[in-house]
């Protein structure tokens, strides 16, 4: 029987091309041994109890809100328990949520528009949190023509894969200029910038920070504002769908609590910090006060979805996807029930989706 140290390295051998090839949720049951199958059933969790929600999540700050839900206990009044299925890279999150071995996921919007592209039964229900995606170089590099013949670090079908096509597009040029090189976690692609193994790469925060005060020379060639604007969306909260129509109360649930947290961590972001870094963030505090304000959450990014849904373009030049994502692909509803519940809650944050009601 198979372990899941061997799946592990199956889901990491697959090609940039071939990135979502295998997860749908029968191809994925093959690699899994029963036991580690079972344990991640969330369908089974929540027809015993409706209580219990498995999520994945990712390593930048844009996971900030979910991570200060989950270490303050922030739906447990409410009768849901949120747990976190620890994952060995960027891959393992997209597959185990695309094949339905968890509930819910805080997953960057391109892999979660390849996963709707895949016919994965996933829908967008909330944000997580907005900029933060950083072009991060070494000395020397002052334009992306200066980018030619060097080496690029960044993650498959991920928004840190976009930036930079996009970046690269805009000025004429491909990742057939570059030698692009592909990553399994944060902190691996951090090291490597550090090191010198990379002469660039397009990373989140706090590692984009971390990486800028531990090179010597580096800059920052781009942070997504001057290609997409200011409060250019990153990370979204998607679910299942089957989760969606069985329970859409535990999702609002999820929902309020992110916003409970969105405030905690605008009134005290020192706080925030202090339950995060170290378990969450594998950074100093210090790099990450630096990166806190530049990759702050903000959970509802309505105002987004026409940001997000355009990206698809880029996703199929590269390959990822055959066609373009539809309105389907994002439902606020549950996002707006919650708003209007908790008035008093939305009014006070400080990011949110200007001119929507």
């Amino acid at each position: 029987m198979q372990n899941v140290e061997e799946l592990k390295s199956k889901l990491k051998s697959k090609s940039r091309r071939t990135f979502l090839k295998g997860a749908s949720a029968a191809s994925v049951a093959a690699l899994l041994p029963m036991s580690f199958a079972a344990a991640l059933n969330p369908t089974a969790s929540w027809a015993a109890s409706s209580t219990v929600i498995k999520a994945t999540h990712g390593t930048g700050f844009c996971n900030l809100g979910l991570f200060l839900v989950k270490e303050r206990g922030l739906t447990k009044e409410d009768g849901v328990d949120l747990k976190f299925v620890v994952t060995p890279s960027n891959a393992d999150i997209v597959t185990l949520f695309g094949a339905g071995l968890v509930d819910i996921s805080m997953i960057p919007y391109s892999q979660f528009i390849t996963l709707y592209d895949a016919g994965a039964p996933v829908k967008i229900v909330a944000g997580g949190g907005v900029e933060g995606c950083m072009i991060v170089v070494k000395e020397g590099i002052k334009s992306a023509a200066d980018l030619r013949g060097k080496t690029l670090g960044t993650f498959q079908a991920d928004t840190l894969e976009v930036l930079p096509y996009d970046y690269l597009k805009q000025a004429g040029m491909t990742f057939q200029d570059l030698d692009v090189r592909y990553f399994n976690t944060s902190p691996e692609m951090a090291q490597a910038f550090i090191n010198g193994a990379i002469d660039a790469m397009c990373h989140i925060e706090p590692y984009a920070s971390q990486s800028l005060t531990s090179r010597e020379g580096a800059s920052i060639l781009s942070d997504g504002t001057d290609l997409y604007g200011k409060g250019y969306a990153d990370c979204v909260l998607a679910v299942r769908t089957s989760l969606l129509e069985k329970n859409p109360a535990a999702i609002k649930t999820i929902i309020k609590a992110m916003l409970v947290a969105q405030s905690q961590a605008e009134t005290d972001p020192e706080a925030a910090l202090k339950d995060t870094v170290g378990k969450y963030y594998k950074t100093s505090m210090e790099a990450a006060r630096d990166a806190s304000n530049k990759q702050p959450v903000k959970i509802d990014q309505r105002d987004q979805t026409t940001f997000i849904l355009e990206r698809g373009q880029s996703l199929k030049e590269l390959g990822y996807i055959k066609k373009l994502p539809d309105a389907n692909a994002i439902d606020w509803t549950l996002l707006e029930e919650v708003i209007a519940e908790n008035t008093a809650l939305y009014d006070s944050l400080k990011l949110k989706s200007a001119g929507i009601a």
